[in-house]
């Protein structure tokens, strides 16, 4: 081992990025498979709530419908409901 803290910690801060990295690609993928095959996400895998989260809700993500419905999670959803695959209107 190295006497070095900084140089000790290095490799598992490349790893910790790393699987964090891992992490992010994997779970886009799988809203991009499921939004592929035309299969909406149940509420449980995004864990859905009929609350917002902060200031986030329904309402102001980018993938709201104003039915009220989501492009992406299975109905039904609330205008002021939040869940994982929040993600603000630009």
């Amino acid at each position: 081992m190295s006497d070095d803290p900084i140089r000790a910690a290095a490799p598992r801060r490349d790893l910790l990025r790393a699987a964090l990295g891992g992490a992010a690609f994997l779970g886009s993928s799988l809203v991009a498979a499921r939004a592929g095959a035309g299969a909406k996400m149940t509420q449980k895998l995004v864990h859905y709530q009929t609350t917002p989260k902060g200031s986030a809700r329904c309402q102001g993500c980018s993938q709201f419908l104003p039915t009220p419905a989501c492009k992406l999670v299975d109905d039904p959803i609330t205008p002021t409901g939040w869940c994982l695959l929040y993600a603000a209107k630009a």
